[in-house]
């Protein structure tokens, strides 16, 4: 409460199924300041399923609602000031675990109503944002789907960053994009249609998921959009034998993340956006592998342990896709505030493979833990070759 009451909070989010009040109809409440008639107030903005309300209180008014919001007991906290971030997450238990961290000077908006430059904005008629339900006919975001809207525009902030090094604007031909586990396709059909219709660069894109319920709604979307060069397939990631330039993979779980970066690998993708999800297959891996002592505090609680295999999963991954030939980037997808798998790997192919740096850090990382990641499974002989012909 005395964060967000603070002269320097800039956002808040409560979300995650209530421990306490299982039963509130609120899914999740957005929290920020903002001026009113020139007047500070705090904003509450509640999502239900269908709807949302917003209120702009008082300070003396907003202590009432923060109280009460505390009482429902949200799963999830998280709130941003100028200075930092704290993020509290209540485990099924019951039990907080308290993140905090330091972040640049962040100045809050607060206009009532604002803009932002987005790849594809708010207050303007989208034709693909309203056939998938996100935008209204007069381009205003539905309350449930801000999320979504946020998750799309993010996605496409960087794929915009790392397009123009891929040479892929202006190549010859359409860029042909693979997304790996396409789920309800939000991102596959975003990402085709900033392409074509926004960047003006002509691009085919096929979605794959090995749920046929999700690809049937997918195809039917597109369908409707009446738009060439989409099509879905029903499959298992990597065992596809199309091309692609571009390979996307939003929190595919587990080791269908190797296998997707391992597709893009095999299909010389110019750029790979992958989201992972969860990390089960290291985690295991990581309770057998009878770690040093010095090591066995990081892993004694199951939270931490889990924290440790998701970050030493990615850094294998990272440093295999550099092993391949690929510059990594590891960043922030979105805030934490939407959703807590938040990290990218993302991978520029540069064609030189075997970087010797990246073969003895792999190395090196392998022989600590004492594990053997999936990926290697996923890349198989062309990386077991390069790993043995490192010196």
């Amino acid at each position: 409460m005395t964060a967000v009451l603070g002269g320097d909070f800039v956002r808040a989010t409560f979300g995650g199924l209530p421990r306490r009040d299982p039963g509130t109809a609120w899914i999740r409440v957005v929290v920020r300041p903002v001026e009113v008639r020139g007047e500070p107030r705090i904003q509450f903005e509640q999502f239900e399923r269908r709807q949302a309300f917003t209120k702009n209180e008082t300070r003396e008014e907003a202590e009432a609602t923060l109280r009460g919001l505390h009482a429902i007991g949200f799963a999830n906290v998280y709130v941003r000031t100028r200075h930092g971030e704290l993020e509290i997450r209540l485990s099924k238990k019951g039990k907080a675990h308290v993140s905090r961290r330091s972040v640049g000077e962040a100045v809050p908006d607060s206009g009532h109503n604002r803009q932002k430059e987005l790849p594809l904005p708010e207050g303007r008629a989208d034709r693909l944002l309203e056939t998938m339900g996100i935008l209204t006919a007069d381009g205003q975001v539905r309350a449930s789907m801000r999320p979504k809207f946020t998750q799309i525009n993010e996605f496409l902030k960087h794929l915009q960053h790392v397009l123009e090094p891929t040479g892929l604007k202006s190549h010859g031909r359409p860029v042909e994009i693979l997304d790996c586990g396409c789920g309800s396709s939000y991102l596959t059909l975003a990402v085709h249609h900033y392409l074509n219709h926004v960047l003006g660069v002509p691009a085919t894109l096929l979605g794959v998921d090995v749920n046929e319920s999700v690809i049937r709604k997918s195809v039917e979307k597109a369908e409707r959009l009446k738009e060439e060069g989409l099509s879905f397939a029903c499959g298992r990631i990597g065992e596809m034998s199309t091309r692609a330039d571009i390979v996307v993979a939003l929190h595919a779980c587990d080791t269908a993340t190797d296998d997707a970066v391992a597709q893009a690998v095999r299909s010389e993708a110019k750029l790979l956006m992958s989201v992972p999800c969860c990390h089960h297959h290291l985690n295991r891996l990581l309770q057998a592998a009878g770690p040093a002592e010095a090591l066995k505090p990081m892993l004694r609680h199951g939270i931490l342990h889990e924290r440790t295999a998701d970050i030493l999963t990615d850094s294998f991954r990272a440093l295999a896709l550099r092993v391949m030939g690929y510059r990594v980037d590891v960043v922030e997808f979105v805030s934490p505030e939407h959703t807590a798998r938040n990290l990218m790997i993302r991978a520029v192919r540069t064609g030189h493979a075997g970087e010797v740096a990246a073969v003895r850090e792999y190395r090196a990382l392998k022989e600590f833990w004492g594990v053997t990641p999936y990926i290697e499974t996923a890349l198989g002989e062309p990386f077991q070759r390069l790993m043995a012909g490192g010196v």
